[in-house]
C-alpha cells in the first residue's frame, strides 16, 4: 500500500474510532457526575480481578490520550479515586506518556508534511522554541500547561524534536501535574454529600492544581538561571543596577528609562552618541531626501505656472547641510543631556567578561543586569573584485564631498530606493540593480509597480532580476540578467543590501549567548537572552530594524532587566508601522495582501485612489492610493498600506485605531479637517461602509417616504 493511502486509511480508522466512542455514549460517561454513580460497579470489578481491572483502565486511558479524546482530566481524577495516590500516579504517569507518544507519532505521520507545506510559517514559534531551548522548551510546556496536553502532543508531532527526547521529557514534565490531579481524585473519596466539597483536604488538593503552574514556572526559571550562570563567579558587590552597551536609539531609551526610575546606570558607546539613526541613518538620509525633493520641486514648478531655470546643485553644500542637521539634533542625544538625567556615559569599547561584568578603558564595571544595544552594520556581500572598489555603504556615503558622476546602487529595498531617488534628483545619473523581480519586495506588487513607474518616469535606470557577478575594474561590473550577462559602467557604487547585527568581537561568544541563524541575539518575549542577566534590544535583537521599534523594545528591556523576576512584560509587536521615504512615500501597518495570503488569513480589501482626493489634486500629489484589509464582514482592521505624499504622517490614525482595537466605523465617524491628505482615511472607510449598506433597510425607508410624501393636488 502506498504511503499516502496508508495515511488516509489510518486517518479514517482514527475518525471511525472517535465516532464510535461518541455514538456509543462512552465519551459522555467521562464526567465527574458518573464517579459516585458508578462507584459500586467500579469497586466490585476491581475487587474481583484487580490486575485485569488495572490493565483495562490503562487501555482506556492510553486510547483516550492517543486519540486526543476529551476526558483525560476526569480519568486522572478517577485513577486517584480508585487506585490511591501512589498506585494512581504510577499508572497514569506511564499511561499518559504512552498515549502522548502515540498521539505524537500519529500527528507526525498523518499531518506533519501536509501542515508544514501549507501553514509552516504558523509553526514558527514552536520551531524557534525547539531550536532555542530544545528539550527545555517541551519541559516548560509540560510543567506549566498553558495549553492542554493533547494540543502539545499534536503540535510537537509537527516539529523535528526526536522521539526519545519527547518520551523522556514528557514522562518527567507531566509528573508534577499528574501527582496533583491524582491526589485531588483521591480526596474525592471524602465526599459523601455536596457539602463535602468544602472539606479542607479536598480544597487544598484543588488549590494545589491551580497554584502548581505558578510554582513550577518559578522553579523552572530559577533552575535554568542557575544552570546558565553556574560556571561564572558572581561579584559580591555591584557598581550599577544596569549597564547598557550601545548609545543608539535602543541604548539611549533603555538608559533614559533606567535613570527615570532612579536606577544607577552606565551607558557605554565606542563611537558616537545617537548611533546609526542620528549619524548615518534616519537623520542624514532625510536631510538628503529633503534637499533632493526641493530640487525636484523646482524642476516641476512649471506644472503650477511657475517658470524658472533648472536648479544648480552645489553638492558639497548639500552634504554640508546634512552634517549641519546632524549637529543641530546632536544635543538631544548628547553626553551632557544624559549625564544630566543621571546616566554615567562612558566613551570606550566594551567587552563582556561575565554575565555581570564589562571591561571598558581598562576598568572592570559590574551590574546586576546588562543590556546589549549594539545595533547593526551594512551588509557587505562576497562579490569578486569588490575589495578593489572604493564602495560606499549607508554608513560611509555621508562622507562624500564630490558628487559622483554616476552611481550604481546594489539593492532595491527601502535604503537602496530612498538613496537612489535622492541622488538622481540631485543630478547624479543612477543605475539600480535588484536581484528580485520587483522593488521593495516586502510590499504588495502594485506598490512595487507604482514605485518602478515613478523611478523610470524620473529617469532612474532600474534592472530587475539582475545579480552582480564580479567587479572587473574599479568602475565596471559584470551582472547576470535573465537574458544573459551585461556590463555596467559607473563612477561610485553604493551597497544597500540590508544590515547585519553587531554581535561579534565583544564577548558574547565567550559567554555562550545564543544567536539566531541570521546572527541576531536570540531573546525571549521579555527580550532576555539565554544568559538570564543579559538582555538585548534594537537592531541587534530584531526582528524589526527600525528606530521606532528599537525605542519600543527598549522600554521592555529596561523594565524587565530592572524588575525581573518580580514583574516582567512580554514585548508587544501587534501593531508595528514603517515607512519607505521615497516619493511618493510608502507607509504600512499590519498585514498587506501578500502576507495575508501567505498566512492564510481571510480578508477583504477596500481601496481609495488619491487622484480622487481634493488636497492631493490641489497639491499635485495625486499619485498613490490607500488600501485597507479588514476581517470578512467586519470593520476590524488587519492592515493598511498607503502610497502617497507624506504617507508616513497620516497613517498614524490607523496605527492608533489598530492599537486601540478600533475599526473602520470609528474612522468614518471621526471629523477630519478639509482639505487634508488625512481625509483619505475617512473616504476609504466610507467606501467600506458603502459596499456594506443594508439594502433591505434602504428599501423599507424608501417605502416609508413614498407613504409619507405629500401628494400634489
Amino acid at each position: 500500500m502506498k504511503s499516502n493511502q496508508l495515511r488516509w486509511a489510518l486517518l479514517a480508522f482514527v475518525t471511525l474510532c472517535f465516532a464510535a466512542l461518541w455514538w456509543s455514549g462512552a465519551l459522555q460517561q467521562l464526567s465527574l457526575e458518573n464517579l459516585k454513580a458508578q462507584e459500586s460497579a467500579w469497586r466490585t470489578s476491581q475487587a474481583e480481578n484487580p490486575i485485569v481491572f488495572a490493565l483495562s483502565f490503562a487501555a482506556i486511558y492510553i486510547t483516550s490520550t492517543a486519540l486526543s479524546l476529551p476526558g483525560a482530566t476526569v480519568l486522572t481524577l478517577l485513577a486517584g479515586y480508585l487506585f490511591g495516590l501512589w498506585g494512581g500516579t504510577l499508572l497514569v504517569s506511564f499511561c499518559s506518556t504512552i498515549g502522548a507518544t502515540l498521539a505524537f507519532w500519529g500527528s507526525r505521520y498523518l499531518f506533519r508534511d501536509f501542515v508544514r507545506e501549507r501553514w509552516g510559517h504558523r509553526l514558527k514559534t514552536l520551531d524557534e522554541g525547539i531550536e532555542r531551548e530544545g528539550a527545555w522548551y517541551l519541559f516548560a510546556l509540560r510543567l506549566v500547561p498553558a495549553f492542554p496536553f493533547f494540543i502539545v502532543n499534536l503540535a510537537m508531532g509537527l516539529t523535528p524534536i526526536r522521539t526519545l527526547t519527547y518520551i523522556i521529557v514528557s514522562q518527567l514534565g507531566m509528573l508534577p501535574a499528574t501527582v496533583a490531579y491524582v491526589n485531588a481524585g483521591r480526596e474525592l473519596n471524602r465526599i459523601d454529600t455536596l457539602s463535602g466539597i468544602l472539606h479542607p483536604n479536598v480544597l487544598l488538593s484543588f488549590a494545589a492544581i491551580g497554584l502548581l503552574p505558578i510554582f513550577l514556572r518559578r522553579v523552572l526559571a530559577w533552575f535554568k538561571s542557575r544552570q546558565a550562570l553556574r560556571r561564572f563567579q558572581r561579584p559580591r558587590e555591584f557598581d550599577y543596577n544596569l549597564i547598557v552597551i550601545g548609545a543608539g536609539s535602543a541604548g539611549l531609551v533603555t538608559s533614559y528609562i533606567a535613570a527615570a526610575v532612579r536606577a544607577k546606570v552606565a551607558l557605554i558607546e565606542k563611537h558616537k552618541m545617537g548611533g546609526d539613526c542620528l549619524n548615518t541613518g534616519c537623520v542624514p538620509s532625510k536631510a538628503l531626501i529633503r534637499a533632493a525633493h526641493a530640487a525636484h520641486e523646482i524642476r516641476e514648478a512649471s506644472r503650477f505656472g511657475i517658470h524658472t531655470t533648472p536648479p544648480r546643485i552645489d553638492f558639497a553644500q548639500v552634504m554640508a547641510r546634512v552634517r549641519h542637521v546632524i549637529r543641530d539634533i546632536e544635543p538631544h542625544d548628547s553626553v551632557e543631556r544624559y549625564t544630566g538625567l543621571g546616566v554615567n556615559c562612558i566613551q570606550g569599547e566594551a567587552r563582556l567578561l561575565s554575565p555581570w561584568q564589562v571591561e571598558v578603558n581598562g576598568a572592570t564595571l559590574s551590574a546586576h543586569r546588562i543590556v546589549i544595544a549594539t545595533g547593526a552594520r551594512p551588509r557587505v556581500p562576497n562579490i569578486t573584485g569588490l575589495s578593489e572598489v572604493n564602495y560606499l555603504t549607508s554608513d560611509s556615503v555621508w562622507n562624500l564631498e564630490q558628487q559622483p558622476r554616476s552611481l550604481l546602487v546594489l539593492g532595491g529595498g527601502p535604503i537602496g530606493c530612498e538613496l537612489a531617488q535622492a541622488f538622481h534628483r540631485l543630478g547624479t545619473p543612477v543605475i539600480l540593480l535588484e536581484r528580485g523581480d520587483r522593488l521593495v519586495p516586502r510590499e504588495d506588487r502594485e506598490v512595487s509597480e507604482l514605485l518602478l513607474k515613478q523611478f523610470r518616469r524620473e529617469g532612474i535606470e532600474v534592472h530587475l532580476n539582475t545579480e552582480a557577478q564580479a567587479f572587473t575594474s574599479a568602475h565596471s561590473l559584470r551582472a547576470r540578467t535573465l537574458a544573459g550577462d551585461i556590463q555596467i559602467e559607473f563612477d561610485r557604487v553604493l551597497l544597500a543590501l540590508g544590515r547585519s547585527a553587531n554581535t561579534r568581537g565583544f564577548g558574547l561568544e565567550e559567554l555562550g549567548v545564543q544567536l539566531t541563524s541570521d546572527g541576531r541575539v536570540q531573546t525571549d518575549a521579555t527580550l532576555r537572552s539565554n544568559i538570564p542577566t543579559i538582555y538585548a534590544c534594537g537592531d541587534v535583537a530584531g526582528p524589526y530594524q527600525f528606530t521606532h521599534t528599537a525605542a519600543h523594545q527598549a522600554w521592555y528591556a529596561s523594565v524587565n532587566a530592572l524588575f525581573s523576576p518580580f514583574k516582567t512584560f512580554a514585548a508587544d509587536y501587534r501593531v508595528i508601522p514603517w515607512a519607505t521615504f521615497t516619493h511618493p512615500e510608502i507607509a504600512r501597518v499590519g498585514l498587506n495582501e501578500s502576507e495575508a495570503r501567505e498566512q492564510q488569513v481571510p480578508y477583504e480589501v477596500t481601496t481609495f485612489p488619491l487622484d480622487d482626493l481634493d488636497r492631493a489634486i490641489a497639491d499635485g500629489e495625486a499619485t498613490g492610493f490607500i488600501k485597507v484589509l479588514t476581517r470578512p464582514g467586519r470593520d476590524k482592521i488587519l492592515g493598511v498600506t498607503i502610497v502617497g505624499a507624506k504617507a508616513g504622517d497620516w497613517i498614524s490614525e490607523y496605527i492608533a485605531a489598530m492599537k486601540a482595537n478600533r475599526g473602520l466605523n470609528d474612522v468614518l465617524r471621526t471629523i477630519h479637517i478639509y482639505p487634508t491628505m488625512a481625509e483619505a482615511n475617512k473616504f476609504v472607510a466610507g467606501r467600506w461602509r458603502q459596499a456594506r449598506k443594508p439594502e433591505w433597510a434602504l428599501r423599507l425607508i424608501q417605502v416609508f417616504f413614498k407613504l409619507t410624501s405629500p401628494t400634489r393636488p
